[in-house]
């Protein structure tokens, strides 16, 4: 592990989180919560097996994550993040509010993941009828998405899971996910560019940035 050799504690920070990809480990990990080295693998597409297994042993050897073997029916080792490693949270979350703004940029060729999603969602989305009943509007499915769950005024997103059942399952472009719950695009207007809903309209509509229809 590289040092910038600085007595100072954005630069032992650095030290720490600043290699590449050690960041995107820590948002897959607090976005899918204890998972296995494969998944962790299919969350983050460009990265090479024996990278990710040394990242691994670095965020180890300095108390980010941690490894525990889970009995069936899981049967598997997982990975977590530890105390130290969930206070990244913090950071991630603003470096993810702070590149907002490049999010306008069209995908081009890049990587997609819907459940990338999952932390800006967690401060874009607001429960506009908080007297309604629980709803959950998934994104995605079940092998790359995530549930929205709006409950009495709160939101919360979660992986998604067999156990719960949506009321409304939606799928789209990845820009026009971001330009409809970032309030830059009207839920009229995606529609046009390919976003589709299975279910409940009024669903989605509840956890929907609140703006002016066109």
């Amino acid at each position: 592990m590289r040092s910038y050799n600085q007595y100072c504690s954005m630069a032992r920070a650095l030290d720490l989180v600043g290699d590449r990809w050690i960041l995107l480990i820590v948002r897959e990990l607090l976005t899918q919560g204890p998972c296995r080295f494969s998944d962790l693998r299919r969350g983050l597409p460009g990265i090479a097996s024996n990278l990710l297994a040394d990242r691994l042993r670095d965020m180890e050897s300095t108390g980010l994550i941690a490894r525990h073997d889970e009995p069936p029916p899981v049967a598997a080792t997982l990975i977590s993040l530890t105390r130290r490693g969930r206070d990244l949270g913090g950071v991630v979350r603003e470096l993810t509010r702070w590149g907002a703004p490049l999010m306008v940029v069209p995908p081009a060729d890049d990587a997609f993941r819907v459940h990338w999603f999952a932390l800006p969602l967690r401060h874009l989305c607001t429960d506009a009828t908080p007297d309604q009943p629980v709803s959950i509007v998934r994104l995605g499915d079940l092998t790359d998405g995530c549930d929205i769950i709006a409950d009495r005024g709160r939101i919360d997103v979660r992986p998604c899971a067999t156990e719960r059942r949506p009321d409304a399952t939606v799928t789209a472009p990845p820009q026009v996910f971001v330009a409809l719950f970032t309030g830059a695009m009207t839920l009229r207007t995606a529609k046009t560019m390919g976003l589709a809903i299975d279910g409940s309209v009024a669903a989605l509509e509840r956890v929907l940035p609140k703006m002016t229809e066109d």
